[in-house]
């Protein structure tokens, strides 16, 4: 059984910054790519960021140079440091990691945490 789990999100002001992490808990498996996508009320869910196994990331243009991505192997977690957030940012924030279980890769999603940028 494998479980990810989410935390961090919340409400903040404009200006403001968050940090959200994934953690992936279970046994008898090896974390690929990770990402964080986002779904904003009425919107499809869109990639905001992701970074492979050896550590390269790629971002959503609306994002760069604010958001930074980050994993910890040893611990099997992913972050995402968010700077300078805006109300556009507002969003449901789910993880996504790919995992490989027995010789096979599977992708797993998150809850989802709510951020909420406001004054």
């Amino acid at each position: 059984q494998v479980q990810i789990a989410e935390s961090g999100g919340g409400l903040v002001q404009p200006g403001g910054s968050l940090r959200l992490s994934c953690a992936a808990s279970g046994s008898s498996f090896s974390i690929l790519n990770m990402g964080w996508y986002r779904q904003a009320l009425g919107k499809q869910r869109e990639l905001v960021a992701g970074i492979t196994s050896g550590g390269s990331t790629n971002y959503a243009d609306s994002v760069k140079g604010r958001f930074t991505i980050s994993r910890d192997n040893d611990k099997n977690t992913m972050y995402l440091q968010m700077n300078s957030l805006k109300s556009e940012d507002t969003a449901v924030y789910y993880c996504n990691v790919e995992l490989r279980r027995y010789g096979v890769r599977n992708y797993y999603w998150g809850q989802g945490t709510q951020v909420t940028v406001s004054s």
